[in-house]
């Protein structure tokens, strides 16, 4: 009985690890993530047009947003999710993704972030760790998603193994390119020649996902899974926008050139910046690859767009000051666009790997078939016995000596009255032809 005791005790001493909890973010995070964001901020050197909350200053405010988004239609809902992940009330990571096409069949992997100031999160191994349960959860309970796709520094060795170790393969590599403001100024005193170019509206939407499919790989385009709806903008996006536009909060031009003999498009361009958060319009670009020539002409119209919001409200003397700079993507399936960068000036600013992993094997059937085994599920496929002739064959044979026979007097065991027929004595069987 002592023995007992004394095993009961020292059971009771060994302390037990406690399993890693990944939950949705709360309100009582706010303050953990701050300080995780604040250390991933330090140590990222990525000014890509894709950063994270770009548009907020502090993840409080986000989970204000959002709040009050949720009260927002469905179509405006970005349905943004970050997880945490959680062991002993302590907050060791999170992760944050959200859909990149309208009908969220493919995701993006926009943060992974894990504190590397703890104590048990010291070692590599542990880190990764932290960082495959937070991408193994958003795999496996993120239903709808078939594709994830993410992008990463290529100098971040850290990051690149832990999304290949869990199945992310590289998709296409992006440069990001910064044009200086004494550039802008240089290309704003430029003339561009573009006729059609036109404003963009929601009836333009089947004409921009015709562009946007003709500019890129088959491979990307079935994973972007784009449709039409993705290059709509509903009423309540539309008319938030206008009013952060009339507080100056940011600030948005696009337009398209439009084709009239083939009547499709064959550029698009977008200008956004945020003034209260960076001093850089963000610009994304696609033109047609048979109408490479409209690149100098739209960066020269994106220039003057910049050029003349920046001397709008500023003096002549300090226009320099005050204009911002122009950010903008080139992948490596796009080499006129990069030599064209080259060839102006532009300063590359980052290189990241565009990565993508396919989730389409995840089906709910399959799941059932898990514990059989490979003989037990083709056992229905074995013959049950030894097959023997047919008797279709035969019947054909047969059929060719005895054309009047039918079906039915093959198999019957009575004798006929056409087998009687073709006796000699019979009646009838003198008769001749």
């Amino acid at each position: 009985m002592n023995m007992n005791a004394k095993n009961a005790k020292m059971t009771l001493s060994i302390p037990e690890k406690t399993q890693l909890i990944v939950r949705p973010l709360q309100y009582r995070d706010v303050e953990a993530i701050e300080a995780l964001i604040a250390q991933g901020q330090r140590q990222e050197i990525s000014q890509r047009l894709v950063s994270i909350d770009r548009d907020l200053k502090q993840v409080r405010s986000w989970y204000g947003l959002r709040q009050f988004l949720s009260l927002l239609p469905y179509s405006y809902q970005k349905d943004r999710r970050i997880y945490v992940a959680e062991r002993k009330q302590k907050i060791l990571g999170l992760i944050q993704v959200s859909p990149f096409n309208r009908t969220e069949t493919t995701w993006r992997v926009e943060r992974v972030l894990v504190n590397e100031n703890l104590s048990e999160l010291e070692t590599l191994a542990s880190q990764k760790e932290v960082g495959s349960q937070l991408l193994r959860y958003c795999l496996e309970n993120i239903w709808e998603a078939r594709t994830w796709m993410l992008e990463v520094n290529i100098n971040d060795k850290h990051s690149l193994a832990l999304y290949r170790e869990n199945g992310f393969q590289p998709l296409a590599q992006m440069t990001y390119w910064g044009l200086p403001s004494q550039l802008i100024t240089k290309l704003a005193q430029q003339s561009s020649d573009l006729p059609n170019l036109l404003p963009i509206s929601n009836a333009d939407a089947p004409l921009l996902y015709q562009l946007d499919c003709v500019s890129m790989p088959p491979l990307l385009r079935q994973i972007f899974d784009r449709d039409v709806h993705d290059f709509k903008t509903g009423f309540v996006e539309a008319t938030i926008l206008k009013i952060l536009q009339w507080l100056g909060k940011t600030e948005d031009f696009k337009g398209y050139i439009f084709e009239p003999q083939r009547k499709a498009a064959i550029g698009y361009f977008q200008l956004r910046s945020y003034p209260d958060h960076s001093n850089a319009y963000q610009a994304k670009l696609t033109v047609n690859p048979a109408y490479t020539w409209l690149y100098p002409e739209l960066i020269v119209r994106m220039a003057q767009i910049a050029y003349k919001s920046a001397t709008k409200f500023s003096k002549i003397d300090d226009i320099t000051c005050s204009l911002p700079s122009l950010e903008l993507v080139s992948a490596d399936y796009q080499p006129e666009r990069e030599e064209f960068l080259n060839g102006i000036g532009a300063s590359p600013i980052e290189h990241t790997l565009l990565m993508s992993r396919s989730v389409w094997h995840k089906i709910r059937e399959t799941k059932r078939l898990e514990g059989l085994q490979l003989s037990e599920v083709l056992q229905g496929l074995k013959p049950a016995r030894t097959p023997i002739p047919s008797r279709i064959s035969l019947l054909k044979s047969e059929s060719s000596h005895y054309p009047r026979l039918g079906h039915q007097d093959l198999f019957s065991t009575q004798p006929s009255d056409r087998d009687t027929s073709s006796d000699d004595n019979a009646p009838g069987s003198s008769i001749s032809n």
